[in-house]
């Protein structure tokens, strides 16, 4: 008996090689993406203004990635004893505006420089819903939209839902400077699983379609897009809430792994995929807790691992295996 709807998933074209460099921006369902690609020596640069939700917040950092646009004090605001940016994830604050400055401009300096030369750009979008800043806002321009809300009292936020036309605007807008900027990109839009069930049941079943209808679109305008079904293949493949965690919101393990083999699957070449494999031989071996750490049998372990480790350096000179060397010398 079948117990999931499985469903076949076009393929990406050109696959992802180890060769190339992904930047990965949007909900916190691409940082489970973006540390499992870490994990097996992708080069990865993920979330440079933090944890992102909605299409205007995405846009509006990849457009200041683009413009490598430096923030100074007076964009900052203080609240409960910390300086905060509308634009930025709670990472971002700090105790004093002059540390959350420097961490925000070197932050955006980096995916400045990354972007430049990234060969794929993979977007998450998780909600549809905004939430606008009204007047009472400290330090703000009323309407525009925070990406995070950093604990401020409610009266601060108007929250609406985006329409499609929107979604696709803001998208359409930033995807051709995208372009402009970086002419040999390639991007991967994916819709966060995670369930947005603080607003509501039947909400996030809106902000969803909002968002699927959007990002089809744009699909189906340019070549150099791709869509990866994260959202289908846990709504509607695995559709059971033993996928989920215990809060009924987030994909569990079992879940992400699921997702993760497909995107693999479907998106990376196959001499990476095969080269996946003896990374995570030596991952494992790194994880090892020995018995006897001053063991002979031990030492031998660290050598053989050693050796694995600097073969697959010679061989493929454009990973970075220096943490393993490190830890098996």
């Amino acid at each position: 008996m079948k117990f999931h709807f499985e469903f076949d998933i076009k393929k990406l074209s050109p696959p992802i090689t180890h060769k190339d460099q992904l930047l990965l921006v949007g909900s916190c369902f691409t940082e489970n993406i973006g540390e499992k690609l870490k994990k097996y020596k992708f080069s990865v640069l993920e979330n440079s203004n933090g944890i992102l939700f909605n299409p205007v917040s995405v846009a509006e950092a990849l457009t200041s990635y683009i413009e490598n646009t430096q923030f100074n004090e007076n964009d900052l605001f203080q609240l409960n004893e910390g300086w905060h940016s509308w634009k930025h994830h709670s990472r971002f604050s700090a105790l004093t505006a002059e540390e959350a400055v420097s961490k925000i401009n070197t932050s955006t300096s980096q995916a400045n420089a990354y972007l430049k030369k990234a060969d794929y750009l993979m977007i998450t979008l998780g909600s549809a819903w905004i939430y606008t800043l009204t007047e009472k806002a400290s330090n703000a321009k009323t309407g525009s939209v925070a990406a995070n809300n950093h604990k401020a009292p409610a009266d601060w936020f108007y929250r609406r839902l985006m329409t499609a036309e929107e979604v696709l605007q803001t998208l359409d807008n930033v995807l051709y400077r995208l372009f402009q900027f970086n002419p040999k990109l390639k991007i991967i839009f994916t819709i966060s699983p995670v369930r947005h069930l603080r607003e509501g049941v039947i909400e996030n079943n809106r902000s969803k379609a909002v968002l699927i209808q959007a990002v089809h679109h744009l699909v189906d305008k340019f070549d150099k897009l791709y869509y990866f079904p994260a959202y289908e293949l846990v709504i509607d493949d695995l559709r059971d809430y033993r996928f989920y965690a215990e809060d009924m919101v987030h994909p569990n393990y079992t879940a992400t792994n699921y997702v993760w083999d497909k995107f693999v699957s479907t998106c990376i070449d196959d001499p990476s995929q095969k080269l996946m494999k003896e990374i995570n031989e030596i991952n494992a071996a790194k994880n090892h807790k020995p018995f006897n750490p001053t063991s002979l049998q031990h030492k031998k372990f660290l050598q053989t691992n050693l050796e694995k480790v600097k073969k697959l350096q010679a061989a493929y000179s454009y990973i970075n295996f220096k943490e393993e060397v490190d830890f098996f010398s």
